[in-house]
């Protein structure tokens, strides 16, 4: 743990100050230093709209802090937490909201437990799928949950598979009241996806919830994105609601075909009696081998 005097990677309080940080201690009892708290992000509602991404490595995570994303989401598997501390350990100033499995928390005391194991990894907030009554129970235990509505992937089944929902007045109506539940059970935020700009929008104006909007336009409070949809890590097709600022794809493609052409001038080295060569030897004296081989012959 680090001291009262240096945040989270050794920032004295002075320079953390003129870099806009604040100092904070987790749940877990961790102190360090980060860009927001779950206060400023409230006090910034409407006010501006704020940059998100879910890094999948240390490195991507790392990348977003420097380049002055705002939030990041990550995902969180509580029987292997590691990935997830080595992101934050990456970031280590950047606010982050773990993202928790739905199936892990199948009672309120179980939710409350998976807030508490994620906020000790240093989680500043908790993701979840979760229904009003988890969520409370998690806010209630001193746990920041962002809750997810509009198009929920694991819930699909019940708004009619993998489209967007929220065209409908019945489904607009159903989409708003979910917010005001996730609101009323003390939520500060919650994720909105693929739903209707202009529909999300109105909600925004009508919900104490930061929005973060991911396929559902521009009206939320946070703009979130996938980094591998930011990097273009996977060719095409993308998502409708993706913009792709890089293509890795295309050089982890060209760094295959390096990764094939390396092993087949290798195996064809060896093959014709190129490799290995004399520098890559180590020779002993024909006396010593002459005298070895001598030996060996003799034996018995």
């Amino acid at each position: 743990m680090a001291s009262h005097a240096t945040g989270d990677g050794g920032i004295p309080p002075r320079d953390a100050a003129k870099r806009g940080l604040k100092r904070i201690m987790t749940l877990g009892g961790a102190y360090g230093t980060r860009n927001y708290t779950v206060k400023d992000l409230r006090d910034r509602k409407g006010r501006r709209v704020l940059v998100e991404t879910l890094p999948f490595s240390p490195e991507e995570a790392a990348a977003a802090e420097e380049a002055g994303i705002d939030t990041m989401k990550v995902r969180f598997d509580p029987g292997r937490p590691e990935p997830a501390a080595a992101i934050r350990r990456a970031a280590p100033n950047t606010f982050m909201a773990f993202s928790v499995p739905l199936l892990a928390a199948a009672t309120e005391a179980e939710a409350v437990r998976l807030g508490y194991d994620a906020m000790a990894v240093g989680a500043d907030a908790i993701m979840c799928q979760w229904s009003p009554r988890f969520v409370a129970a998690a806010t209630e235990a001193g746990v920041p949950i962002q809750g997810h509505a509009g198009l929920v992937p694991r819930r699909s089944t019940w708004t009619g598979g993998l489209r967007a929902v929220g065209k409908t007045l019945d489904e607009a109506l159903w989409i708003y009241h979910e917010i005001k539940a996730l609101e009323n059970a003390g939520a500060y935020a919650v994720e909105v996806e693929v739903i209707p700009a202009e529909l999300l929008a109105e909600i925004s104006k009508r919900t104490t919830l930061l929005t973060s909007s991911i396929g559902a336009g521009s009206g939320g409070d946070i703009q979130f994105l996938f980094a591998e949809d930011v990097l273009g890590n996977d060719p095409p097709p993308y998502p409708r609601h993706s913009k792709q600022y890089r293509h890795l794809y295309k050089l982890k493609e060209r760094m295959q075909a390096e990764r094939v052409a390396g092993f087949k001038e290798f195996a064809q080295d060896v093959r014709e009696g190129r490799f290995p060569g004399p520098e890559h030897v180590v020779n002993a004296s024909e006396d010593m081998i002459g005298a070895f081989v001598e030996a060996v012959d003799n034996d018995g």
